[in-house]
């Protein structure tokens, strides 16, 4: 008998969440219109195989499941709302920049509070400082992400996840249904469409409340955060955080928009058999290269701003990763220590690049070609000073 394909009906995805979370708290509920938008774009464009389509419910039910959770926590610890986030410091870099190393290596300062991936992927209850090391959830996000890696077993060479890794801020903002995790889990390019015509304000208030939530029993002296897709949403970032300080990486789009669509492309890969690497070339190059023009015009407008940013080169994070970053505390008047330099250099020696296998891609595998790319980046490449290979 042929397995029953899995429901992707909005109601149904809620109650189930609501259930697990014993919670109907949702906050703001902006996602109780996005969702259905999403799930009609599944079923027209994603072609989902069976196994997608448990992925798609199982992804959607465990995200609301946490925004249920983390909004009844809110309801009876009202002593947690409102408490200050002082200037984060984000990393807001191009993909495949160098965004990934950088946050690691931040997370080894002992004054720095990253949300780890098995706090983001599990927030409830918040995480306690005596027990954060040895929580159970801990092992509950190894397999979770152990999956992941079984599904895709080149993923880790081009962007590797882990339950004691930092997490990026994607998967908090999924949470809102208004951040480009669904599609480029999905082949869903019209929700993409309909969430960049969105105010993005929402899910900048969903992150502050879940790092108001992740803070409450477990913070150190400041959060360190990081995404490249926070590129497309800048302005409202800025809103939401005033003083935030922002590290900008660059490279080559010749290198990274390649290695991009091949990370979409093996992320697709996962939950359809129908995944065109010639359409996801220009579409990832198109998407980006709008979020990069937004990141620079908003920087623009906020040149009162200027010191709250730092621009890092990726032939820097190559060089000396440690000696960028160090230049960064010296810039936004963080102070460096001893430490956190010796836990960096030693995290950098356990890791070395290349450690869970080459990542190789061909612009001609994605239907790009290189005079499109210096075209289409060419006021970026001359305004930050990028060496092109």
């Amino acid at each position: 008998m042929a397995p029953r394909w899995p429901s992707l009906e909005p109601n149904s995805i809620i109650r189930t969440a609501a259930r697990k979370a014993k919670s109907d708290h949702f906050g703001d509920d902006g996602f109780l219109e996005a969702l259905p938008v999403f799930l009609d774009m599944v079923d027209r464009e994603a072609q989902l195989t069976w196994i997608g389509r448990v992925a798609c419910r199982q992804s959607l039910t465990m995200a609301l499941e946490s925004r249920f959770g983390i909004y009844r926590h809110r309801a009876r610890h009202p002593e947690i709302v409102g408490v200050p986030i002082d200037r984060p410091l984000f990393i807001v870099g191009f993909p495949r920049t160098g965004t990934t190393i950088l946050f690691n290596l931040l997370a080894q300062d002992p004054a720095n509070r990253a949300p780890l991936g098995w706090e983001t992927q599990f927030p409830n209850p918040p995480p306690e400082t005596a027990t954060c090391a040895t929580d159970t959830r801990i092992e509950k996000a190894r397999r979770y992400f152990g999956q992941m890696d079984a599904m895709a077993p080149s993923l880790a060479s081009i962007h590797e996840v882990g339950a004691e890794l930092p997490q990026e801020c994607m998967p908090i903002l999924a949470h809102s249904m208004l951040s480009p995790q669904a599609s480029i889990a999905f082949n869903v390019p019209s929700y993409q469409d309909w969430v960049d015509e969105q105010d993005a304000a929402p899910a900048y208030t969903y992150h502050r409340h879940f790092l108001e939530h992740l803070q409450s029993r477990h913070m150190k002296d400041r959060w360190v955060l990081k995404s490249p897709v926070h590129l497309a949403t800048l302005d409202a970032l800025l809103d939401e955080y005033p003083d935030a300080r922002l590290i900008f990486t660059h490279r080559d789009p010749a290198k990274t928009i390649p290695s991009l669509a091949s990370l979409v492309y093996t992320v697709r890969g996962i939950v359809t058999d129908a995944v065109d690497p010639k359409k996801v070339g220009p579409e990832q190059l198109e998407w980006w290269a709008k979020s990069l023009d937004h990141a620079m015009k908003v920087r623009d407008r906020h040149a009162d701003k200027s010191d709250q940013f730092m621009d890092i080169q990726f032939e820097e994070v190559i060089a000396d990763p440690v000696a960028a970053l160090a230049r960064a505390y010296e810039h936004f008047g963080i102070p460096w220590s001893d430490e956190a330099e010796s836990r960096m250099r030693r995290f950098v020696a356990d890791n070395p690049h290349g450690k869970h296998g080459a990542h190789r891609y061909e612009l001609e595998d994605f239907g790009i070609e290189l005079d499109l790319i210096r075209e289409r980046f060419a006021d970026y490449c001359r305004r930050y000073g990028i060496t092109l290979d």
